[in-house]
């Protein structure tokens, strides 16, 4: 008996240190940055540039700029918890290729930009983002908001404070909390975690229009997260699953040429609401 309580003394010690370890290092679970600085030209990303936005805080934060072609939609984009924004460059590549104008944010301390990330400052570093479109003169019905991954959290708390044209979640979660919960099943992950990006919460402010990519072979967020964000989302909405895709190879099932025709789609909807309203006054006018 007493050789069995020592054991299980000594695992419960073993699950204490791990669960303790766990939380004062969650952060370096969540973020995986590549701090490699980049620029868009070592790409041959024609009219990109590099772009330094400078936080409230001072915070010096690298980001990738191109601007859109008359009547084309700017995608702010903000990326995944992993790599820099190198890993996205031929997707900044398929965009540009439609005439859409990109911004792409490089988080703290991922390619380039200085400091630590966190959800905090992810979201107000989106919003730094956004204004400096709105500060070129894009309005904000030509922003499209994209959030890729633990970015679809970004996108979310940022189209529920602002006005946008559109919003793209690319395999997105109900909360980070309930990502690690499945990726973590014997630790108590609920209670004692920091970014929590709780998508659901905020997802009743949205009401922008919608569209979620979501490969059902995803092994890292669930595509019954991505149905479960899109039951919760406000309409017009709509959501895209890829039945041979995982967590991020749906491009390769056709997913930017879906988003391609879905934001044709909302352009074509908002002239035909425009040409409707311009004629109004002459259809009043004509009455007898």
């Amino acid at each position: 008996m007493q050789l069995i309580i020592k054991i299980a003394l000594a695992l419960f010690a073993v699950y204490a240190v791990v669960a303790v370890a766990a939380f004062v290092l969650q952060r370096k679970l969540m973020y995986f940055p590549d701090a490699g600085r980049v620029s868009p030209a070592a790409f041959n990303l024609a009219g990109a540039s590099e772009r330094m936005l400078t936080a409230a805080d001072g915070t010096q934060l690298v980001s990738w700029y191109a601007p859109a072609s008359p009547g084309k939609p700017t995608l702010l984009y903000f990326h995944g918890n992993a790599g820099n924004l190198t890993n996205r460059s031929e997707r900044m590549r398929r965009f540009l290729a439609q005439g859409y104008g990109v911004l792409m944010l490089s988080y703290r301390g991922f390619g380039g930009s200085e400091g630590q990330p966190s959800e905090a400052d992810n979201v107000a570093d989106a919003a730094l983002a956004y204004q400096a479109l709105r500060d070129d003169g894009v309005a904000p019905e030509d922003i499209i908001v994209y959030g890729e991954s633990i970015g679809s959290g970004v996108a979310v708390q940022l189209a529920a404070a602002h006005d946008v044209g559109g919003i793209v979640l690319d395999a997105p979660y109900t909360s980070i909390v309930d990502v690690a919960e499945l990726s973590y099943p014997w630790l108590p992950v609920r209670p004692f975690i920091f970014d929590r990006y709780e998508t659901l919460q905020h997802l009743p402010k949205v009401t922008a229009p919608l569209l979620i990519l979501h490969g059902e072979e995803d092994r890292v967020i669930p595509v019954e997260m991505g149905k479960a964000v899109y039951e919760a989302a406000n309409a017009p909405k709509d959501i895209i699953t890829f039945p041979r895709a995982g967590h991020s190879d749906h491009h390769l099932h056709g997913s930017h040429e879906a988003m391609f025709r879905w934001i044709e789609a909302l352009y074509d909807k908002r002239a035909k609401a425009l040409d409707a309203y311009d004629d109004a006054p002459l259809q009043r006018q004509m009455r007898p």
